[in-house]
């Protein structure tokens, strides 16, 4: 529930909330209604696909560096 998971990332539940939107929207989370609460669950296969793109597509095959946002200059 985003409430639990608002309070354990110590992220504002309406932040949360509007990226957990956002990740529905694409895709890559699937969310249900049980009652008064919504029940978010990744969809580790689309999000699989999408890193296994970009990787390939936006690195040439080889890993970003996290500390190096220039690495992917092609993105």
């Amino acid at each position: 529930m985003p409430s639990v998971l608002a309070e354990q990332l110590g992220v504002a539940r309406n932040t949360l909330s509007f990226h957990l939107k956002e990740l529905a929207h694409a895709g890559l989370v699937s969310v249900e209604q049980q009652g008064r609460n919504l029940i978010y669950r990744a969809d580790f296969s689309r999000m699989n696909g999408l890193l296994g793109y970009l990787t390939e597509h936006c690195c040439q095959g080889t890993p970003c560096e996290a500390s190096n946002p220039a690495a992917c200059t092609t993105c």
